[in-house]
């Protein structure tokens, strides 16, 4: 990856020679690129839910909402950067993740070459088989750096995308629960 990055570099007209900004590039980059926006690729939901719990019996059928799950992801269009926050929900069955562990299953799809409304549907998926939840959602907002750098530039757009499984599919009340529980979240 590093001798692909240095011929990008040549390509470019760039010298990496003398430049002691550009000196180590190829090898930083390929670096990033390996262990920080490929390193998905290594990692299954099911490691990065990891231990699971048994569901508490008063929650079983209730909804849990983690909100504002930070992210960064690269378009598999332009290789530009996206960054974002995902909205993740399910209804456990039998089992519980820990909080932190619906993060890392973000970034278990988020850390690939990867759309958008994609990783949403991963996501929401993932959680549906891996816990065996009856209802899971991935809402997702991102700055994508594709549309606000390049072509018509718009600078403040945001995209959203969402995913629905089980019960959520539905237009219901459980579904109205989740968006009143973000409408809430953003106050």
């Amino acid at each position: 990856m590093a001798a692909a990055i240095q011929a990008f570099l040549d390509a470019a007209g760039l010298r990496t020679e003398g430049d002691p900004n550009l000196a180590q590039t190829p090898e930083r980059v390929a670096e990033a690129w390996t262990e920080e926006f490929l390193d998905g690729y290594g990692r299954t939901p099911e490691e990065a839910l990891g231990e699971l719990f048994p569901a508490p019996r008063d929650s079983v059928g209730e909804l849990v909402v983690v909100t504002d799950l930070r992210f960064h992801s690269m378009c598999p269009h332009h290789l530009l950067p996206v960054a974002g926050r995902a909205h993740v929900a399910y209804v456990p069955s039998k089992q519980v993740t820990g909080f932190g562990r619906l993060g890392e299953l973000v970034d278990c799809f988020a850390h690939r070459l990867i759309l958008q409304e994609d990783l949403a549907r991963e996501v929401a998926q993932s959680l549906a088989r891996v816990l065996d939840s009856p209802a899971t959602a991935c809402i997702i907002e991102a700055e994508q750096a594709c549309l606000r750098l390049r072509g018509p530039r718009q600078r403040d757009a945001v995209t959203h995308s969402e995913a629905y499984e089980g019960l959520l599919r539905g237009d219901g009340a459980l579904r109205r629960e989740l968006w009143a529980r973000l409408t809430l979240a953003r106050r």
